[in-house]
């Protein structure tokens, strides 16, 4: 096929703003990672707060990981265990997956729980985020003695008015989270006791 010049304008012109758009999203790219890092960086801080006892060292730097899951450790002065905190994932939310951080004691009793991320319905299911009472009705709470089911299931939380699914999976994902540490609390320590000796070894496969 034969071009002529007004085609081979209309190429070259295609290319040239192909390139400079190209060129545009990568300098946005490298411009805004930083302040995105930075602010999510900030974010994790502040829940962390939430959800750790009061604590002395930066957990994000004391970072463990364990059979794959990353643990933020609360440490004291002295580097002794204040509580744990890591990352669990509801799947089954009304309408998506609900991140939730959960902060234990070393006891394996919940400290507190914060939902990170979700897209509940407003009004509804986002109550997993505004009501404090709901969220502080997981406070001293662990495997044992608990019934982790909402009321409309026989367990012993709360579900919402016209909103039963989402507490449901948070309540389900929290239980879940509470067993992983009771059955990796031995490995959690020996991470612990591993990283204030040696910082660089705090990695259990």
């Amino acid at each position: 096929m034969i071009f002529d010049r007004d085609q081979g304008r209309m190429v070259l012109a295609i290319v040239v703003v192909a390139v400079v758009a190209a060129a545009i999203l990568g300098v946005t790219d490298i411009v805004t990672r930083g302040p995105i890092t930075q602010a999510q960086k900030e974010a994790l801080h502040n829940a962390l707060t939430q959800v750790l006892p009061r604590h002395a060292n930066d957990p994000q730097a004391d970072l463990l990981s364990v059979d794959g899951v990353e643990i933020y450790p609360g440490k004291d002065a002295l580097g002794n265990v204040l509580g744990f905190a890591w990352e669990v994932i509801a799947p089954d939310g009304y309408s998506g997956s609900i991140r939730i951080l959960v902060g234990t004691k070393p006891d394996g009793k919940v400290y507190a729980i914060r939902v990170t991320d979700h897209r509940e319905t407003p009004g509804l299911g986002d109550g997993v985020v505004k009501n404090s009472n709901w969220l502080q009705s997981f406070s001293d709470r662990e495997v044992e003695g608990t019934r982790w089911k909402v009321k409309k299931d026989g367990g012993d939380f709360d579900q919402f008015t016209g909103a039963t699914i989402t507490p449901r999976a948070v309540v389900k994902a929290v239980a879940a989270a509470l067993g992983f540490y009771n059955s990796h609390r031995q490995a959690i320590f020996d991470a612990v006791t591993q990283q204030n000796s040696d910082p660089e070894a705090a990695k259990v496969e």
